[in-house]
């Protein structure tokens, strides 16, 4: 019997096309993506129905984490790249808001790719976090490991080598800076201004 589907895959072929990630790389990633949501959903069911003392149920919800994480970061990440990219709106609160929390836009820029090329796999993230109202760069270890509870994620970029290695071998600062020029600022903006309402 096939799980009951409570989370269905986004549709991110749009980005097919897209200036320094090939087709190739980006059909694989989806696949890798549309995993995750069959997981979460395969996970939910068997939680559901199995008997709650067991090991299995224990280590179904240690898993639980991992796996919604690997789907809603794939989301974030996609969802903030465009073709061609959108630049940062310099009178935007969020540009505003890094400088001042960071000194300039081009400091924060160097601390978010630096974190970027440390050794190991992730993800690295603009954090906003509303209780203090500050911005963080930080690194997620895996997909569950590093999270800033209740810090809203507004800029996600992923840093598996499946993400880059298909297209530029080892050399991930490269695809860290074509990364740089798809990302979409106006849904970055758009996540800060939510998460400040």
């Amino acid at each position: 019997m096939e799980p009951k589907q409570i989370y269905k895959s986004k549709d991110f072929t749009s980005l097919i096309g897209i200036k320094g990630l090939s087709e190739n790389l980006l059909k694989n990633h989806f696949s890798l993506y549309q995993g995750y949501v069959n997981n979460i959903n395969k996970i939910i069911e068997l939680i559901k129905n199995i008997n709650k003392s067991s090991p299995e149920f224990a280590e179904l919800n240690r898993r639980f984490g991992w796996e919604f994480n690997g789907m809603r970061l794939h989301e974030l990440y996609f969802e903030n790249m465009k073709k061609e990219g959108i630049k940062i709106n310099k009178n935007s609160a969020l540009f505003k808001k890094i400088v001042l929390d960071f000194g300039s836009f081009e400091k924060w820029e160097e601390e978010f790719k630096s974190i970027s090329t440390m050794r190991g796999v992730g993800w690295v993230v603009l954090y906003y976090d509303p209780s203090s109202d500050k911005l963080f760069n930080v690194w997620i270890n895996e997909h569950d490991v590093g999270h800033l509870t209740g810090a809203k994620p507004l800029l996600v970029m992923d840093v598996f080598e499946h993400a880059y290695m298909i297209d530029y071998n080892i050399k991930k600062s490269d695809y860290i800076n074509a990364f740089f020029e798809l990302i979409d600022w106006d849904i970055v903006e758009k996540r800060f201004v939510q998460s400040r309402a």
